[in-house]
């Protein structure tokens, strides 16, 4: 086990924080005003009383753009904690199917598949990332060097106070970080270097998202209001009803 120096974590987050931005802005730049309104639930916002073309917009928007988020990020925190690990523990990225991270500690080796969160999943995935551990504890057990093999759910943040679960070890958050970093304090010293040149990447996403709004909210108005009012009928019809075929010359 290695000492984990702070300033190679500090110096990978400012040289790859970027690729999230820029990856966000990207799928902000690519959204189609038919995306925002055939991916989320119309019944929703009539439900929430939504009156105006540009607050039902902005819920749309914001509400897709979260999910897409969390993807993004999560993808750059999965690889922030390989390079914690790497440097500590000398972890690697996995080959195995599902699996993100492999080391070894303390004569364990130690499988692991990293959320952003603890809420993730339905019971069909869940059962998945059981089914990912059990194909890798049985292609690694033909290793006769390798001798006891663990399971675990690596959370990014959140928590989870019972961890020993039937077949693996949910970590999340201040445990998480301990694991693949041998420091207690991690999940805490990570949260300074994140913000590196958060506000001016944020001005230009803030630019395009304004720039969205209106845009959208302009279509919006046109193609789905009458008489200043939200036609709701013909938004559910053109987000839920049955396209019928065209009729062949």
């Amino acid at each position: 086990m290695a000492k984990l120096k702070l300033e190679y974590v500090k110096k990978y987050v400012e040289g790859n924080i970027g690729s999230f931005h820029k990856k966000r802005l990207e799928r902000l730049k690519q959204l189609k005003f038919s995306d925002v309104l055939l991916r989320k639930n119309p019944y929703l916002f009539k439900a929430k009383n939504v009156l105006t073309a540009q607050d039902l917009i902005k819920n749309l928007l914001d509400a897709y753009l979260s999910s897409q988020e969390e993807t993004i990020f999560g993808d750059f925190v999965e690889g922030l904690a390989i390079f914690i690990c790497e440097r500590v523990y000398e972890g690697k990225k996995s080959a195995a199917e599902g699996i993100d991270l492999e080391f070894e500690k303390d004569n364990i080796k130690y499988i692991v598949t990293i959320k952003s969160g603890p809420n993730w999943g339905n019971s069909s995935q869940q059962n998945k990332m059981k089914e990912n551990f059990r194909k890798a504890k049985r292609i690694l057990k033909t290793n006769s060097e390798i001798k006891h093999i663990v399971a675990v759910n690596g959370c990014c943040y959140g928590r989870d106070n019972k961890p020993e679960k039937e077949e693996f070890i949910k970590l999340c958050g201040e445990r998480f970080w301990e694991f693949i970093s041998g420091n207690k304090n991690l999940y805490i010293e990570i949260i300074e270097p994140l913000g590196h040149k958060a506000k001016e990447k944020n001005e230009e996403f803030i630019e395009e998202y304004s720039r969205l709004i209106n845009s959208f909210t302009f279509d919006f108005s046109k193609e789905f209001c009458m008489t200043g009012k939200i036609d709701w009928e013909k938004l559910v019809k053109f987000n839920s009803a049955i396209i019928k075929p065209k009729n062949k010359l």
